[in-house]
């Protein structure tokens, strides 16, 4: 398995109302599929595994309707609560504190300086 390189793009994430529309139109457009994920309490998140990745790459989170949808991107970081600091000081916007779920995953969501919304994430220590 190839682990990415920190500060590099290395997770997905759709948040949707229609969850079975974007699973089938990813799924079908790009053969991916899913496992739903019951990391977080009360979350209903479908991991996305892309052909000849040997783990998931991705995730649609089921909104219900409880925020808009979106599409966005996670950055792989040795240490989330140190780079949201960091961007904060050059000026992005917290959008989502730090937080772990029960794998022990770290992720955080910013707005960037000029609007965009993306977020960080690292992986518990081995």
């Amino acid at each position: 398995m190839t682990v990415p390189a920190f500060n590099s793009v290395a997770w997905f994430e759709f948040g949707t109302d229609q969850p079975a529309k974007v699973k089938k139109f990813y799924g079908e457009l790009f053969d991916w599929k899913y496992e739903l994920n019951t990391n977080i309490p009360g979350v209903n998140y479908h991991a996305a595994l892309t052909p000849g990745a040997q783990q998931p790459a991705g995730g649609v989170w089921e909104s219900a309707g409880a925020f808009p949808n979106y599409a966005i991107f996670y950055v792989l970081v040795q240490d989330v609560a140190e780079t949201v600091e960091r961007a904060q000081a050059l000026g992005a916007k917290t959008l989502m504190e730090p937080v772990s779920d029960a794998a022990g995953v770290t992720f955080a969501r910013l707005e960037d300086a000029a609007g965009n919304h993306f977020g960080v994430f690292s992986m518990p220590a081995q």
